[in-house]
C-alpha cells in the first residue's frame, strides 16, 4: 500500500539510523549503488530501486507511480508469492527481484546507448559535420556517465561475493529464527550474485568497446581535420609565393613606368628583352620557392 510517513517513524519502526535513510532522500545523487546489512533488515540504493528489505516484507521508497515502479512492484509480488515453490528465504527472493529489474533496466539502456552510438559513428564515417561533431561529444558524455554507473554496480555485486560473512548476513529469516549459520554456507546467494555479476560484466564490456570506438573514431576526425588544416595552410602559403614572384616582376614594370627618360626608350625591342627578363625572373623565383617548399613536407625518419 502506498502512503507517506515521517522519517522518525520509520526509524523506530524499522529499527534504522537516521544516516541509513540519507541515502534514501530525493534529490540525492543514485549513481553510486549501497547496500546496507543491519541485524533485521536490508537496506538498499541502486538505480531507481530504494528498498528496504525485511523477513516479511519490502518497503519501497519514492514510489512515483511510474511504468518502471509499477513492473517492480507486479514482478516483485509473484516473486515473493513463491508460486513456484521454491525454497529461498523471502529476503533472498526480494533482493533478487530487485537485481533482475536493475540489470533489466542497465540491459535496455545500453541497448539504446549503442544503437545511438553505432548510428552517429556510421553517420561521420560518410561525412564529417559540426553538428555531427557536437552530437558525438553529447553521445561520449552519456556513455561515459552510463559506463561508470554499470561498473559501480558490477563492483558492488563483485564486493559483496568477497564477503563471506556479508552473504550470510542477508539470511534474515534463519537470524530471527535464530539458525546458525557456517561460514560457506551462502550457496543459493552466491549463486545469484555470480549471475547478476555476469550480466553486469556483459554489459560494461559492450559499453567499454563502444567507448573505445568512439574514442577511436575522435582520434581518426582529428587526423583527418589536422590533414585538412595542413592542406589549407600549403594553399595560402603557396599563393603567398606566387604574389612574391608577380611582385617582383610588378616591381620592374613600375621602375619603368616612372617617365624616367633613359636610352632603353629608345630602342623597341628592349621592351620585349624587359618584359620576358622580368617574366624570367619571377618563374624561377618560383620554381625555387616551390622546390624548397616540397623540402619542407617530406617526413624523414630520421634521429637529425
Amino acid at each position: 500500500m502506498s502512503t507517506d510517513a515521517q522519517k522518525t517513524q520509520l526509524l523506530l519502526k524499522h529499527d534504522l539510523l537516521p544516516r541509513d535513510l540519507r541515502k534514501i532522500d530525493k534529490g540525492y545523487d543514485d549513481i553510486v549503488p549501497l547496500i546496507v546489512i543491519r541485524e533485521k533488515s536490508i537496506l538498499l540504493s541502486i538505480l531507481h530501486v530504494k528498498a528496504l528489505i525485511k523477513s516479511d516484507s519490502v518497503v519501497l521508497f519514492n514510489y512515483d507511480g511510474t511504468n518502471s515502479d509499477n513492473k517492480l512492484i507486479e514482478n516483485m509480488s509473484e516473486k515473493l508469492r513463491n508460486s513456484q515453490g521454491d525454497n529461498l528465504d523471502y529476503e533472498i527472493r526480494a533482493l533478487e527481484t530487485i537485481f533482475a529489474e536493475v540489470v533489466d533496466n542497465l540491459t535496455v539502456e545500453s541497448q539504446i546507448h549503442v544503437t545511438v552510438v553505432n548510428g552517429i559513428l556510421k553517420e561521420l564515417e560518410n561525412d564529417i559535420d559540426l553538428a555531427k561533431l557536437k552530437y558525438l561529444l553529447i553521445v561520449s558524455k552519456k556513455l561515459t556517465q552510463f559506463l561508470q554507473k554499470a561498473t559501480l554496480i558490477r563492483d558492488l555485486i563483485d564486493e559483496m561475493l568477497d564477503q563471506d560473512d556479508d552473504m550470510n548476513e542477508l539470511y534474515l529469516t534463519e537470524k530471527k529464527h535464530g539458525t546458525q549459520r557456517s561460514k560457506d554456507d551462502h550457496q543459493e546467494v552466491e549463486l545469484i550474485l555470480e549471475t547478476y555479476s555476469l550480466h553486469c560484466d556483459a554489459i560494461v564490456q559492450t559499453i567499454e568497446s563502444r567507448v573505445n570506438d568512439v574514442r577511436t573514431t575522435e582520434e581518426i576526425i582529428n587526423i583527418v581535420l589536422d590533414s585538412n588544416r595542413n592542406d589549407l595552410m600549403l594553399l595560402n602559403l603557396n599563393l603567398s609565393l606566387t604574389i612574391m614572384c608577380l611582385a617582383s616582376m610588378l616591381f620592374v614594370a613600375a621602375c619603368y613606368g616612372m617617365n624616367l627618360e633613359n636610352f632603353i626608350e629608345e630602342k623597341d625591342d628592349w621592351f620585349w628583352i624587359v618584359v620576358f627578363g622580368s617574366t624570367l625572373i619571377g618563374v624561377v623565383m618560383l620554381r625555387s620557392a616551390n622546390k624548397k617548399l616540397g623540402r619542407l613536407q617530406k617526413i624523414q625518419l630520421t634521429n637529425r
